[in-house]
This record gives structure tokens, C-alpha cells and sequence, in this order.
């Protein structure tokens, strides 16, 4: 199968681990070479609930036994998809009120902006320096790292950035500013925390010139930071959410949310302002809805800082130069990409899977599942603590 992978399939790089999965069940996978592998990055912050959740298998299996795609989104009123955009209604705080469902965060993220151009009338985007938004030309032309998206150019014109946690840059914001989008916490760039008062700043400055906020919350969404969205600390809300990756459980989803005043404009002149075939799958929808559900009710984002705090306990050594992040979305700085990516490959030997940062490969990634436990935690931890010593 691994000959296969690398002669058929398309590799995002030129050292892909190849390893071969049998099987996953809660926090762990198991490879076909018989032994199993705890999971602290839970297919990148997708996996919320851990791998296999019973609830989603059988919301997935119950959709399944009725009907799968029936029509292009938006056009016939289904179950699961109605279901899961009453849930977000209701879990997330005013103007939030409508949902458009998409296939991907990226996709979420393009449809986000058609929507801010269509409802202000204007044209420049505001974004931020080493951001990540996705890689569709849409999300890559607002993502903030050149050396990402110089040889794919050009991309979408009237795109400005600015710097994240600088707000002598928001005079930048201007009248003739459709929106500003960003990440709630920097993703890629080492799970960047935005400073105190800093977004309550942003958004004002998005009011007083008429400016949409977009944030993206397609990492820190679903739980992973102890809010059902991470915006939820800060004391804010955008005019336009971005959600993705871990809002299925281990699903492809996407979407974008917002106030019915600026949503009902994707709707006439022109009419499908945004289209998808796929978005709002009934399957995909079920799954979606049992995650949501499930990470509301369980308790588990009640569950996130004490975790949080043992991560930060336990992880302390002498080349651990620091900790970014908030909740089960941390960044371990290691010094170095090598170093970084050699203490990655050493962890798997010893059957841990950890990964490293899209922009910041100096940063090693830790995102797992909200179900894992405190003794998962612990286990873990001390693979990382026995590499280091070896090193």
C-alpha cells in the first residue's frame, strides 16, 4: 500500500511519512505494522470528539440507511442540515443567526469574502502577516506568508496586511475597506493569542468605518480552546464567523455564519451568489450535528484548561524555550525546524504522533482530541520529555 501511496496518490511533500493506518478508535490509531499510536494532533485539530466517536459512526450510518445527496445546497429542506444550523443558532450569540454550510474551511473562507464584498459594495481586503487562511486562490491571496504564495501568482488584487497584536496598524482600516479578516488565534505562526483588549480595538475600528470582521475560527472552533469558539474570550463578536476542521469530527466541512441582514445578499443580484453542489450534505450534516451536540452537552469544554494546564505542567525541559496557545491548541517551541522535525520523527518511533507548524516549523504542533484523557496526557508527555533526553 505505502508503494502505491507514493506512485498514485499526490504528495503535498517531498518527505510524506507514508505510514499505513489499519484502524483508529478514541485517541489512538493502529498502523498495519501491528502497534498503536497515541494521537496529539487529531488530524490537525479535525478529529474533536478522537477517532471513531460512536455518536457521529452512528449519526453517519443512520443518514446513510435514508438518502445521501438528493440536491445542489440551499434548494430542499433536509433534516440533518436544517438541524445542525438551528444548533449553531442557538449555541452561538446575536447577530449570528444563519449558516451557510460549505465542503471546507477554505471554501468557507472564499465564501466569506464574496459575502463581505456583496453586502459593503467595496472592494479592499484587510488581512494580517502570517496568516493562514487556506490555499484555494481566495484564502491563499488573504493568507499572510509570501514565500507560500509567490510562485501561484497572481492572486486577488486590493489585499493589504497588517500586523497581528500592532494596533498602530489600524489606521490601515479604512472607509473604502470591505473587511477585515483574521484568525482568532494564529494558526500556522505558533498559535498566536491575540493581547488583552486587542480584538475589542479591532472591532471598534471595523464599526466606525463600516468595516466587516471576519474571524476565522476553523482551528480554535468546536470546543478546542474551553469556548465552543475562541472569539468567546475576548469579548467580541464578528459580523461574519469562519468554521471548519473540527466541526465534523472527522468529516470534509466548512462554514460561514452571519446575521440574516447580510447573509439574504448572496441571495439576488445575483442569485447564487455563492453555490455548492456538495455544502450542506445530509451525511456530512449528521455528522456535524452529532459533534456539535456532543461537544455542548458532554461537558468536555469544561474539561480544556485543567488538560491545558497538565500539558503545561509536564512539558518542561531545557530545550523548551516556551509554550504559545490557548487550551488543546498548543505550540511547543523547540528552537529549531530540524530539531523540531527530528524530535516529530522520534516521537512516532516511540508511538506518539505529533506534527510541527505550517509557517513555524520550529514550533511543534500539540492538538488533540477533547476526549483524551489526563493519563493519554501524561503518556504522551513523557515520550516528548524521553526524546529531548536523548537528544
Amino acid at each position: 500500500m505505502q508503494k502505491d501511496f507514493f506512485k498514485y496518490q499526490a504528495q503535498t511533500t517531498q518527505f510524506a511519512a507514508g505510514f499505513e493506518v489499519e484502524k483508529a478508535m478514541g485517541s489512538y490509531i493502529f498502523g498495519k505494522d501491528g502497534r498503536r499510536y497515541l494521537d496529539f494532533v487529531a488530524g490537525v485539530s479535525a478529529n474533536t470528539l478522537g477517532h471513531s466517536h460512536p455518536k457521529i459512526v452512528t449519526a453517519i450510518k443512520e443518514q446513510a440507511d435514508k438518502y445521501l445527496h438528493v440536491m445542489v445546497y440551499g434548494e430542499y429542506a433536509q433534516e440533518k442540515p436544517v438541524e445542525l444550523c438551528r444548533l449553531l443558532a442557538e449555541a452561538t450569540p446575536d447577530p449570528l443567526e444563519i449558516t451557510y454550510l460549505v465542503n471546507s474551511g477554505a471554501e468557507a473562507i472564499d465564501g466569506s469574502l464574496k459575502l463581505a464584498k456583496r453586502y459593503t459594495g467595496r472592494e479592499e481586503i484587510v488581512s494580517f502577516k502570517n496568516s493562514y487562511h487556506g490555499n484555494t486562490h481566495g484564502a491563499l491571496s488573504v493568507s499572510g506568508n509570501e514565500f507560500h504564495k509567490r510562485e501561484f501568482r497572481p492572486l486577488l488584487p486590493m489585499v493589504s496586511f497588517i500586523e497581528f497584536n500592532n494596533e498602530n496598524d489600524f489606521v490601515k482600516i479604512t472607509e473604502k475597506t470591505a473587511c477585515v479578516i483574521l484568525e482568532t488565534i494564529q494558526g500556522a505562526a505558533g498559535f498566536l493569542v491575540p493581547n488583552d483588549g486587542y480584538l475589542l480595538k479591532l472591532k471598534k475600528r471595523c464599526e466606525e468605518v463600516g468595516a466587516l470582521l471576519i474571524l476565522d475560527e476553523i482551528q480554535p472552533g468546536f470546543g478546542r480552546t474551553g469556548k465552543l469558539f475562541s472569539f468567546e474570550h475576548f469579548g467580541i463578536v464578528p459580523d461574519i464567523l469562519v468554521m471548519g476542521k473540527g466541526m465534523g469530527g472527522g468529516v470534509p466541512v466548512g462554514a460561514f455564519m452571519s446575521s440574516k441582514k447580510i447573509m439574504e445578499t448572496l441571495s439576488h443580484s445575483p442569485k447564487l451568489g455563492h453555490i455548492t453542489t456538495f455544502g450542506g450534505n445530509p451525511l456530512i450534516a449528521a455528522a456535524s450535528h452529532a459533534t456539535l451536540k456532543e461537544v455542548l452537552d458532554s461537558g468536555l469544554m469544561n474539561e480544556v484548561a485543567e488538560k491545558e494546564e497538565l500539558f503545561r505542567t509536564l512539558l518542561v525541559h531545557p530545550k523548551i524555550k516556551n509554550i504559545n496557545g490557548k487550551g488543546l491548541m498548543l505550540a511547543v517551541n523547540l528552537g529549531s525546524p530540524e530539531f523540531t522535525l527530528d524530535v516529530a520523527k522520534r516521537c512516532m518511533e516511540k508511538g506518539l504522533i505529533v506534527f510541527w507548524q505550517l509557517y513555524r516549523n520550529e514550533y511543534l504542533r500539540i492538538s488533540p482530541p477533547l476526549t483524551i484523557s489526563k493519563e493519554e496526557i501524561t503518556e504522551g508527555c513523557q515520550i516528548i520529555l524521553d526524546v529531548l533526553n536523548e537528544n
